[in-house]
């Protein structure tokens, strides 16, 4: 799920407008709609599986999935769409999208919302996914994937630890008295044998800012307009959670978001706040877990969202509408529980209930209505958010948790610099 962004598009809007490579009917009556996406694990199959039921059941549209690593995903996109030979739909991360619709490789979308051209599915579909694709006042997107992250909790470390094994922390007091009990240095050595939590600080989803959404903190304001870095909220909570992980050592330093997958996995970390695509490797793995919202802050109980969205490269009115189709089969109800029970994915849909999801425990745990109402998308709507995140909050975070600044000077500088990024876009 990490995302890579490399590449700089503020200078290239407008490009991509025009694109018309695959567009239209060819001489049968069929439109072709070339589909790139970055879904190559655990979901790959049960993607595929929809996309040869929408070919089997539409003799006048076929999609042609091309899955490919992130990386060479980003790397190729705008190159391609500006030059004529990319894709016509794509199946991205939301944070991205804001990005591509600056520089005018995607297209808008809202009315596949609303107006004579809405889609039937659009008033079923979860607003918080549907929300994390807005840019500029308009949808470049619709939802894909949804994956709230929820809190892991390892069953057989709680219940050694004395603990009850059916009730995870709800709070933040909960969960240090917790820690106290689960962060284990056997051998006295200063560097804990087991640790309460595996929390990453780069290469990661959005760990961390579920832990300081919780108690009022934050990258940046929910509007995007101002950096909140040096809030005293955000200051308060970072400072708080620096504490627990470098003194009383509930996490190791310097984790990746693979490094405390691979903790909690080996059962050397009790619990992990991540989303829906690890359940199976835990399962494999033979840990007994549990997942429930990520315990609450002094101020709330949220979580993040990570959202792969849907997304229109071109204008021409053919492509456009067997795309909208598409997209109304893969919102389906019958394609959402496919989604779910093949993935272990919540649906994307408001009307799917832990009854339609009987015997898939999880898919019916990260779809729950509570954690939908709960989840927040990390960064959305932001031109420069993914250099905001690795290369302004990540970078900070590392510092002062490997000790090379103050909380305070270091956020101080960070969000400084954050700012710079939101007025450079205009933000």
């Amino acid at each position: 799920m990490v995302l890579v962004g490399g590449l700089a598009l503020s200078a290239c809007a407008g490009q991509g407008a025009g694109h018309s490579a695959g567009d239209g009917a060819n001489s049968g009556g069929k439109v072709t709609l070339k589909f790139w996406n970055g879904l190559t694990g655990g979901d790959k199959a049960t993607v595929d599986k929809l996309v040869g039921q929408f070919n089997a059941a539409h003799r006048d549209i076929e999609v042609e999935s091309n899955p490919m690593p992130w990386d060479v995903f980003y790397q190729k996109l705008l190159t391609s769409v500006s030059s004529g030979n990319g894709p016509d739909i794509v199946g991205m991360d939301s944070m991205q999208m804001s990005k591509y619709a600056h520089s005018g490789v995607l297209q808008p979308v809202d009315d596949f919302y609303s107006g004579s051209s809405a889609s039937p599915v659009a008033a079923k579909l979860v607003k918080s996914a549907v929300q994390a694709s807005k840019f500029d006042g308009k949808n470049y997107g619709v939802p894909m994937e949804t994956a709230p992250l929820m809190l892991y909790w390892n069953k057989a470390l709680f219940k050694k630890a004395g603990l009850d094994p059916d009730r995870p922390p709800t709070t933040l007091a909960q969960f240090e008295r917790a820690a106290a009990k689960l962060s284990k240095d056997t051998d006295k050595d200063g560097k804990p044998d087991q640790y309460a939590i595996a929390v990453a600080d780069h290469e990661t989803i959005p760990m961390f800012p579920v832990l300081m959404w919780g108690s009022g903190g934050g990258v940046v304001s929910q509007d995007g307009k101002k950096a909140t870095l040096d809030d005293a909220a955000t200051v308060s909570a970072v400072q708080h959670w620096t504490d627990l992980i470098r003194k009383k050592k509930v996490s190791p330093v310097g984790l990746s978001g693979a490094d405390a997958d691979k903790l909690f996995q080996t059962q050397r970390a009790a619990m992990e706040i991540v989303g829906p695509w690890d359940t199976s490797t835990f399962t494999q793995a033979g840990v007994d877990y549990g997942v429930t919202m990520p315990f609450g802050g002094s101020q709330s109980r949220v979580t993040a969202a990570n959202v792969t969205s849907l997304g229109l490269t071109s204008s021409d009115p053919a492509t456009k509408k067997a795309a909208y189709t598409f997209f109304s089969f893969w919102n389906s109800k019958q394609s959402q529980l496919t989604m779910a029970k093949g993935t272990g994915f919540p649906a994307n849909r408001s009307d799917i209930t832990a009854k339609d999801l009987k015997g898939y425990p999880y898919a019916a745990a990260f779809g729950a209505p509570q954690v939908l109402r709960s989840s927040r998308s990390f960064l959305p709507g932001l031109v420069n958010a993914p250099g905001i995140q690795d290369q302004v909050f990540y970078p900070a975070l590392e510092r002062i948790l490997n000790g090379r600044g103050s909380v305070r000077s270091v956020l101080k500088q960070a969000d400084s610099d954050v700012q710079k990024q939101l007025e450079q876009t205009g933000q």
